[in-house]
């Protein structure tokens, strides 16, 4: 398996970590928690897996997670609403990894659903961009 297929494959196993929790839904703190845990690093491996197709397929170095998605938004694999999602994705994962508060965990668990989604759709793009050739 090359290392593109790879990087799909484990973000979309960090996604279904993330999908098996009862996302939007009023639950307690520590599944709320668990849940910012497991988006933070699915953002990571989501946008991972498409700098490197960016990379390899479209010859663009991009070191940025902002930059991966406009890049994508450019090359069509997000429509410009889901790259203005995904840009404020980041600006979540973002804020999760510098201030904890529990307004903010509230408000950010409250987006998470709608971020797996955006997640999900992102991946099946680059799956459709030749990465399950």
């Amino acid at each position: 398996m090359d290392r593109l297929r790879e990087r799909l494959v484990v973000a979309q196993k960090a996604l279904a970590t993330l999908q098996e929790l009862p996302l939007g839904e009023r639950t307690d703190r520590i599944i709320r928690d668990a849940a910012i845990q497991r988006f933070e690093y699915t953002l990571e491996a989501v946008w991972k897996v498409a700098q490197l197709y960016l990379r390899e397929r479209e010859g663009l170095d991009i070191a940025s997670p902002k930059g991966v998605i406009r890049a994508c938004l450019a090359v069509g694999l997000l429509t410009p609403e889901e790259g203005r999602l995904a840009l404020k994705m980041v600006d979540d994962r973002n804020l999760t990894l510098h201030t904890y508060n529990e307004t903010l965990a509230d408000a950010i668990f409250s987006r998470l659903a709608q971020h797996a989604m955006l997640m999900d759709r992102w991946l099946v793009a680059l799956a459709a961009g030749g990465l399950e050739d």
